[in-house]
């Protein structure tokens, strides 16, 4: 798709340049890379957001209503420039478009990769946030049809600690910082096949509402 991220050269002038010139190729890698859109987006300190917006909703974890998203097929140089327009701005991957997410606790999401390879359901990408969620990128459309995938698998009367993000939500990006709690990190990172064409969710939804139902703390 246009470069390499083994080959970028490491800029040496200084701890700011080499911290914004590390986003940049960050943003580069989702964009040429992996085919991702990706948004600049808020950041927070001390539960302050800097929106500068006293009671915000998601303090560090929303896009900033100015500055322009870097579209997916971004080359490396154009990259760079652009998310050198907005220092400091956390990267957020937008939902809906090349793949949805379900949400779980960190703990279920971990132990329902164990048993996914045991047997021998490939996952896609699969990130953890510093707040204790495991996020399971899954083909765009799950939002829309987890209420009716649960049904036709019985766990929709269970109260599971699961939920759908699909479009208009979006994901903080590792390594990128959340809400001032810590980065986020890949648990499964994206490789070329599973950032182009996440699983279907039914494919994994089984096994997480399995899982979830299982720690869920007794009534």
């Amino acid at each position: 798709m246009g470069f390499t991220i083994g080959g970028i050269r490491e800029m040496r002038s200084g701890s700011r340049r080499r911290g914004r010139a590390a986003e940049g190729t960050a943003v580069a890698e989702y964009t040429g890379l992996w085919g991702w859109a990706v948004v600049p987006g808020a950041r927070a300190a001390g539960g302050v957001c800097s929106c500068g917006e006293s009671r915000c909703p998601s303090p560090g974890a929303h896009p900033l209503e100015f500055a322009r998203e870097v579209p997916a097929g971004t080359t490396l140089d154009a990259a760079a420039r652009a998310w050198a327009e907005v220092p400091g701005a956390s990267m957020l991957l937008p939902v809906g478009r090349t793949f949805d997410v379900l949400d779980v606790a960190e703990a279920a999401g971990r132990r329902a990769l164990v048993r996914m390879e045991r047997m021998g359901l490939p996952p896609g990408p699969v990130a953890v946030t510093p707040a204790g969620r495991a996020q399971f990128l899954v083909a765009p459309g799950a939002a829309a049809e987890l209420p009716r995938l649960l049904y036709r698998m019985g766990w929709d009367d269970a109260d599971l600690d699961l939920r759908a993000l699909g479009s208009g939500a979006h994901i903080t990006a590792p390594p990128s910082d959340q809400g001032g709690l810590g980065p986020a990190r890949w648990l499964r990172p994206p490789s070329l096949d599973t950032a182009s064409a996440p699983p279907e969710a039914r494919l994994l939804l089984g096994t997480l509402a399995y899982i979830c139902h299982r720690l869920a703390p007794c009534a």
